[in-house]
């Protein structure tokens, strides 16, 4: 294989790049089996870390030698060992007369010829770095920035030690927005000169960036271990390394370097590590490092507050108002933030007295912080001064009115002054305030979130304004149901917005095809490189349907106008069907398992009963498995109370039938079982096996006896009406009904019989009369 054959394009569908990545594989393959010959074992593993650092990969010899270009038969005459008089790289004067030539050439702008000679110089010796640094000389005049950097490539393959070449392509990858390409040289510049500090913070913030914290927190090390006063560098690793988890390392360094510096230690370093003990709770190793510091020199305020800080979790108040008292004299513009601090952790320890004194240090200067008028009315709160508390609820909530937490607390603080109609106000939305839609980042005004309804419902329900309650809280409760349903119904597959796959998918896009050498191994992780193969894929694909859709269209006489916006819009609107309810876990609280009872008795009060019967439906599908058996047992009565009122109670004649099957035993059950089945008489033989069953089930359950000898009475069956009467009579000989039944049947039946007798008397009597008259009157003609 010609090395030039590097710059071409190849025809058997692998990339430049794949064919050099598997020519260097072959050749370290190759070393490697060479290299592990019996003899030779021993000594390779004694010397196998050194011969990792000289030799870190192929050397471009390697590679010519794996694809057999330029080799020849090897003599088997034994090589004579020692070193030989003169040197290997001696170029042969043809050689050194041609690379001259090629020089002189791109030296007067003919660049024909150095092209030429340069492209046999290659041929006649591939390993020269001279002629492939020519050629990307002469290919940058010419304005061919891909096959400049692809020679450019070659020469600094052949040259791997040479840092300067390296870097010179890690910027023009740069330049070119190559960055695989960028991070493949970035990597050999730092072979070659691994104490270039430039380059390893290059390399660190690839790998931060990249997500592979740990890998950028070791390199920020190597570079505090090179150069010991970048405090940047120690702070960046320590703070990578704790998001890391590894919190003992990153204590580790920065201790490591206080003690280094005891006297000239940077205090930036100091208060990253007395942050780190007071979030770990170790407020006494924090106190020890400010004493050790404050003997050698006074320590700046903020070091100060962050001691006084550490006393109060220990207790020691007296010593920490001590630290506290030099605020009194300071300026409060320029302490302001130490102040809210000191506020702040008093108000975490529960010192609600001190905490407001600090809190009012600042009244002046942060009128306009709407969180600083709220945490004065926490204090004034826990303090038991609910007319202060107000009064600082209502400043913080002019600012911050979508505060909810804030705005529920000043309710309840309403409620207790019996403030009623202030505190409807105060949760009501206010006048102009549109449809309350959510927006694009599910963010609900503040009068539609679920606890300020829940809050203003409750207030409703308690003064008995049903129809407020229903309109406060129905669109809500429908709502939170109808998406909880749709989320166990249908589990639909999230899609990925375009600019996420294009996030993902710009590892690879990173490595232009039509580069040499831009393929080489990105620092990123195999899960990254298979999502973004993934990504790619998924892209190409819609890219292949939308044009489809657009030749379809346009096919059609239809205009076509689509633009990456509203592919966009058009993928994220299934995810706006699914959004989160504004309920959350409507069907698990029992809170809300008594508002779905409340609603439904106050639709009913309503008369709106198609509303009802819907609410039931919805969370009794949701919470069938979760809702407490007298819950829906409640539940379904009363969707089948309701469902009497409508003109179609078939819904709730399912419900009751399920309360019958649990209490086969309960006349109320029954009664409104054959109330709802009265109103159904057509469907009777539609339920006639379940009555059949149920009694085979329940042999002496006396209910459905009595249904079917109903039944039998209404289609005038009699006789069958009556048998079933005298079964219930026999289970209950005492029931009043039952009695009544059997006594009316027994009645209608000798009544029926009597007039079927006389019927049939009064029959015969006519044909007797009928034929003694024809009798006669044969006689008479008889003589």
């Amino acid at each position: 294989m010609d090395p030039l054959d590097f710059t071409k394009d190849d025809d058997s569908g692998l990339q430049p790049y794949q064919q050099f990545e598997r020519l260097e594989y072959e050749a370290l393959a190759e070393k490697k089996r060479k290299g592990l010959d019996s003899s030779q074992i021993v000594l390779e593993r004694c010397a196998k870390k050194a011969r990792v650092e000289d030799n870190p990969g192929a050397t471009f010899e390697e590679i010519m030698e794996a694809m057999n270009y330029g080799s020849r038969r090897k003599s088997k005459k034994t090589k004579k060992r020692g070193r030989r008089k003169g040197s290997r790289n001696k170029l042969s004067s043809e050689i050194t007369r041609m690379l001259g030539d090629a020089t002189l050439h791109y030296a007067r702008g003919n660049y024909d010829e150095g092209i030429s000679i340069s492209s046999q110089v290659v041929r006649l010796a591939p390993n020269l770095p001279d002629p492939y640094d020519t050629l990307g000389r002469i290919y940058d005049d010419l304005g061919n920035d891909k096959k400049a950097v692809d020679f450019y490539m070659i020469a600094a393959h052949l040259k791997p030690k040479d840092s300067s070449m390296w870097k010179r392509l890690f910027t023009r990858s740069l330049e070119q927005g190559n960055n695989g390409q960028a991070r493949y040289c970035l990597s050999k510049a730092i072979t070659a000169d691994p104490k270039d500090v430039s380059l390893l913070f290059h390399q660190a913030s690839l790998h931060s960036n990249l997500g592979d914290y740990l890998k950028a927190a070791e390199l920020f090390e190597q570079i505090q271990k090179i150069c010991p006063e970048d405090v940047e560098a120690l702070q960046t690793g320590a703070k990578l390394y704790l998001r890391c988890g590894q919190l003992e390392h990153a204590i580790s360094i920065l201790v490591e370097y206080v003690n280094s510096y005891p006297s000239e230690a940077d205090l930036s370093v100091v208060d990253l590590l007395a942050t780190i003990y007071m979030e770990n709770n170790a407020y006494d190793k924090a106190i020890q490092l400010f004493h050790s510091h404050s003997q050698k020199k006074p320590l700046p305020a903020n070091l100060v507050v962050k001691e006084g800080i550490c006393h109060l979790h220990l207790g020691n108040s007296e010593k920490a108002e001590t630290l506290f008292s030099f605020l009194q004299k300071a300026s409060l513009c320029d302490c302001a933030d130490l102040i809210t601090e000191i506020a702040d952790t008093y108000m975490s320890l529960e010192h609600f007295d001190c905490a407001l004194k600090f809190y009012q240090m600042l009244e002046g200067n942060l009128e306009n912080s709407g969180s600083y008028h709220l945490k004065i009315a926490q204090c004034y709160q826990a303090l038991k001064m609910r007319a202060n508390a107000i009064s600082a609820f209502y400043r913080g909530l002019h600012l911050l009115e979508d505060n909810v937490g804030a705005r529920l607390t000043l309710a309840s603080l309403l409620l207790e002054d019996d403030r009623v109609d202030e505190t409807i106000s105060l949760l009501s939305p206010p006048e102009n305030s549109g449809s309350g839609d959510v927006d694009s980042d599910n963010h609900r005004p503040w009068w539609d979130d679920g606890k300020v309804r829940l809050k203003l419902c409750s207030i409703y329900r308690a003064k008995g304004m049903i129809k407020d309650f229903v309109d406060a809280i129905l669109p809500l409760v429908h709502e939170s149901l109808y998406i909880e349903t749709l989320r166990q119904k249908v589990k639909t597959k999230k899609r990925i917005p375009r600019r996420v796959l294009f996030e993902r998918a710009k590892i690879l896009d990173d490595q232009q095809n039509d580069n040499v050498f831009s393929g080489f191994r990105p620092l990123a992780s195999s899960s990254e490189l298979s999502k973004a193969v993934r990504a790619r894929r998924l892209l190409q694909k819609r890219a292949t349907l939308k044009e489809e859709k657009k030749a379809a269209a346009v096919a059609s006489g239809v205009d076509w106008c689509s633009d990456h916006s509203d592919d966009d819009q058009l993928e994220d609107r299934p995810q706006e069907t699914m959004r989160e309810p504004p309920l959350q876990n409507i069907w698990k609280d029992e809170q809300h398992h008594l508002l779905i009872v409340d609603l439904s008795k106050a639709l009913a009060s309503l008369k709106r009963y198609w509303d009802a019967l819907e609410i039931i439906d919805l969370f009794l599908r949701l919470a069938h498995n979760v809702l407490p058996s007298d819950k829906e047992e409640e539940l379904r009565s009363l969707g089948a109370q309701i469902s009497y009122n409508t003109t179609d109670p078939k819904q709730g004649f399912d419900w009751v039938r399920q309360v019958v099957q649990q209490h086969p035993h309960s006349l109320v059950a029954w009664n409104c079982f054959y109330k709802m089945l009265s109103s159904m008489e057509k469907d009777y033989k539609k339920y006639s096996k379940f009555l059949r069953n149920l009694r085979v089930k329940h042999a002496d359950c006396v209910p459905p006896i009595l249904i079917a000898g109903h039944q039998f009475t209404i289609s005038s069956h009699h006789q069958d009406a009556a048998r079933e009467y005298l079964k219930a009579y026999k289970l209950l000989p005492d029931s009043p009904l039952i009695n009544l039944c059997v006594d009316f049947k027994t009645s209608i039946n000798v009544l029926r019989k009597g007039w079927h007798f006389y019927s049939r008397t009064c029959s015969r009597v006519k044909i007797a009369r009928k034929h003694c008259t024809t009798l006669r009157g044969h006689f008479i003609m008889s003589g």
